[in-house]
């Protein structure tokens, strides 16, 4: 059950950090769990374990590091069109 609620916040913490950044439209909901479950491992490195969690998942620095995520595949992906 665990798993279930990691990929239904992956995919809110995407989808918040895709409006974010104004590049949610063009993800689809596999690339919203992906960026969000990526971005909430890369945000609590970089800022650590702190503020509401949710499924293991501290929100704050999860969406800061999907905004990063983000930010760096549509700048990837932008560069190589």
């Amino acid at each position: 059950m665990h798993l279930i609620w990691a990929l239904i916040i992956g995919a809110v913490i995407g989808a918040i950090a895709g409006a974010l950044t104004s590049k949610g439209k063009a993800m689809g909901w596999i690339a919203n769990i992906v960026a969000g479950l990526v971005g909430s491992w890369v945000g609590e490195s970089l800022l650590g374990h702190w503020g509401p969690t949710l499924a293991g998942m501290a929100l704050i620095p999860s969406i800061i590091g999907a905004v990063i995520v983000v930010a760096v595949v549509s700048w990837l992906t932008s560069r190589t069109d």
